[in-house]
């Protein structure tokens, strides 16, 4: 599903994405399509991918909010305010974690910084759950979590929950089997439980 778009970065790794609303798009995306930790992909219309990203964070951003100018008494109407419209907006914080690299008739994961920079407009949407299993897959078909360390540094004041939950739902979805869905679950009760101890201290 198409989210938004880019409209402004913090850093190399860490994007903003204006979610759609109804004067975008006839079917914007509901709250539910973009929840923390959702992975987004950026492409453009033309087939350019640019990089793989994690939802880390969100803004609602209300211009009208403790505005000091002057309020109708009453609901406007739409004969009389032809040009008033909703400036309210919904804000992304990405996290790009990666790329995709094609083989053939298949594709790849590369878990790590991208080198180039994402344009302003460039399109977001959200995975497929077979996408999010090839980027967690490397060349040799092998499964991999290498933007673990990366993620705890770039995925703001939540990044250590974040990098839980993901781990949670990458074994909650039963992509990998055997040895690898083993190394899954002891990789998040270890995270669990550094997360448990530091929140008592």
């Amino acid at each position: 599903m198409r989210l938004g778009k880019v409209v402004k970065s913090n850093s190399h790794c860490d994007y903003v994405v204006q979610v759609h609303d109804d004067q975008d798009v006839i079917e914007p995306p509901q709250a539910d399509d973009y929840g923390l930790g959702s992975f987004v992909k950026l492409e453009k219309e033309d087939g350019r991918h640019w990089a793989v990203g994690l939802i880390y964070n969100s803004l609602l951003f209300n211009p009208m909010f403790l505005s000091s100018g002057p309020r109708l008494s009453s609901e406007p109407d739409p004969l009389f305010t032809p040009d008033l419209i909703s400036e309210t907006r919904t804000l992304l914080g990405i996290a790009l974690v990666g790329w995709m690299e094609v083989a053939g008739d298949s594709s790849y994961g590369v878990h790590g910084i991208p080198r180039v920079v994402v344009p302003v407009n460039t399109p977001v949407d959200t995975m497929t759950p077979a996408e999010v299993h090839c980027f967690h897959l490397n060349a040799e078909k092998r499964p991999q979590f290498c933007y673990y360390s990366h993620l705890l540094r770039s995925g703001g004041n939540f990044a250590a929950q974040l990098a839980q939950q993901t781990l949670k739902e990458l074994v909650d979805s039963q992509l990998f089997t055997g040895t690898d869905q083993r190394a899954l679950e002891i990789l998040w009760r270890e995270l669990s439980w550094k997360n448990m101890m530091g929140a008592m201290r």
